[in-house]
């Protein structure tokens, strides 16, 4: 795994809120990290680009309210992840209930997200300063890079 450097703890600048908001959806770079900022329902989000399961670009995927959570669905295989926590979320029942009810469940954090701030109608974002290793992390940097691709080629393949 490469040696990488902890975020700073600096608010970087990623855009004007009106821009932003135009936008929905726009990927920054802040400190090598890929990052996903998403304006929605007045709400603005950070979350890592990539899904935490094969990389795929989460900028192209639907926005759902699944089990209260606002979700983003990644597009390559509907992952659903809860863009304010970045849990992962899943439907499945208890067969050893009767009948079988589906709910959703957590499948914990997988996927990290980032502080949103405005101000002055500037929006910043905060790198998150969690040191535990998070699936998301994967597809992030160099190394993520080259993982990314070896996942699309697969993709292409299946």
């Amino acid at each position: 795994m490469e040696e990488k450097m902890p975020p700073t703890g600096v608010s970087h600048f990623v855009g004007k809120k009106e821009e932003l908001i135009k936008a929905k959806r726009s990927c920054r770079t802040l400190e090598g990290r890929d990052i996903l900022i998403i304006h929605h329902q007045s709400v603005f989000y950070a979350v890592d680009s990539y899904c935490y399961h094969a990389g795929g670009q989460l900028e192209n995927g639907d926005i759902e309210e699944i089990a209260g959570k606002l979700c983003i669905i990644c597009p390559n295989h509907k992952y659903k992840i809860s863009l304010a926590e970045g849990v992962g979320l899943y439907k499945a029942s208890d067969p050893a209930e009767k009948p079988p009810v589906s709910r959703w469940y957590s499948k914990g954090v997988k996927q990290r997200i980032h502080a949103v701030t405005e101000r002055n109608g500037d929006v910043y974002v905060m790198l998150s300063q969690d040191s535990k290793w998070i699936e998301s992390d994967f597809y992030q940097g160099e190394k993520g890079k080259v993982e990314r691709t070896k996942a699309a080629a697969a993709e292409k393949k299946a």
